[in-house]
């Protein structure tokens, strides 16, 4: 906890820290915006998206060469009855994994927890993921292996984000609030994304479902105008750090949630270093203020190769 940003993790020219502040817009850019601000951030928490760094965060952890090795047990929560192909055999997704004994999933019902392996180049993610008292279970999950070339995406349906894409990549660090500056897209979740089979580079998958013509999908790009003075909106210094990240880095859709909200590095251990770094402001009115009727879409799989 407490890192730089793992997006740093990743090959060159990764998803995460590209610069989208000059890209096309999305043709359709303006009545999607007007959507997601009408229907999912106004009539929500007095119009506030959250800063998820409490709970529904992503839990990050790095582990050395010597951390023991350990299989994670399947945890069938969504009621599948079989254990899906690819846990255990083939590429054994949950088998061999170099957890930290100090390690603990982010608080709330997703209970993300990331795992990078400097030594073995590889990154594992989990979703609803519980110690045990002989180990740990996860109801999903994956690895990237040569994480250092890879842009930021897990194989197949495996990962923790229902995009596809890496929670650790696009989350901000303490470090980052810390110092101001984030280099790199933010991760962020929508209440309503477009339908599961309208997905935008860089996405492999979504598990949206609004049918509307205007609804973003997971994997879009969103960036705020460039032209907006972000010093004059009287923002938090949060607040100031993910509007001029969002200037030049954008936002990443990757995945749906009860609320709109951006995710921050999170867990149990992190709490108390967050309190001072929000300096009293609560975390979900981190955002208050960011002017979301001045975010653009940018063009539908943009970056692709």
């Amino acid at each position: 906890m407490g890192t730089a940003s793992p997006s740093t993790i990743f090959g060159p020219g990764n998803v995460y820290r590209q610069d989208i502040s000059g890209a096309p817009l999305h043709p359709n850019s303006g009545a999607m915006i007007d959507e997601l601000v009408n229907t999912q951030i106004s009539p929500k928490y007095n119009g506030v998206a959250a800063f998820n760094a409490y709970q529904y965060s992503g839990s990050y952890w790095v582990a050395d060469a010597d951390t023991p090795l350990t299989t994670v047990e399947f945890d069938d929560c969504q009621g599948k009855g079989h254990t899906p192909a690819g846990l255990f055999d083939g590429p054994k997704m949950f088998v061999d994994v170099p957890i930290p004994p100090q390690a603990t999933p982010a608080v709330g019902t997703d209970q993300h927890l990331s795992v990078w392996s400097p030594s073995r180049d590889a990154l594992w993610e989990f979703w609803v993921t519980t110690k045990t008292g002989s180990g740990w279970k996860a109801c999903w999950g994956g690895r990237i292996d040569n994480v250092s070339k890879n842009r930021g995406q897990y194989p197949g349906d495996f990962g923790a984000a229902a995009s596809g894409l890496s929670i650790a990549g696009s989350m901000i660090t303490q470090e980052e609030a810390r110092s101001g500056r984030i280099d790199h897209a933010m991760g962020l979740n929508l209440v309503a994304p477009a339908k599961w089979d309208r997905i935008s580079y860089p996405a492999t998958r979504s598990d949206g479902f609004s049918d509307s013509s205007n609804a973003i999908p997971e994997g879009a790009r969103l960036r705020l105008d460039p032209s907006v003075n972000v010093d004059q909106l009287g923002l938090t210094p949060i607040g100031t750090a993910v509007a001029k990240a969002a200037q030049r880095y954008g936002f990443i859709v990757t995945d749906k949630a009860g609320s709109v909200s951006v995710v921050a590095e999170g867990s149990p251990q992190a709490e108390g270093e967050w309190k001072q770094l929000l300096g009293g402001v609560p975390a979900h009115e981190q955002l208050a203020g960011f002017p979301w009727d001045k975010v653009q879409v940018i063009q539908h799989d943009w970056g692709k190769p």
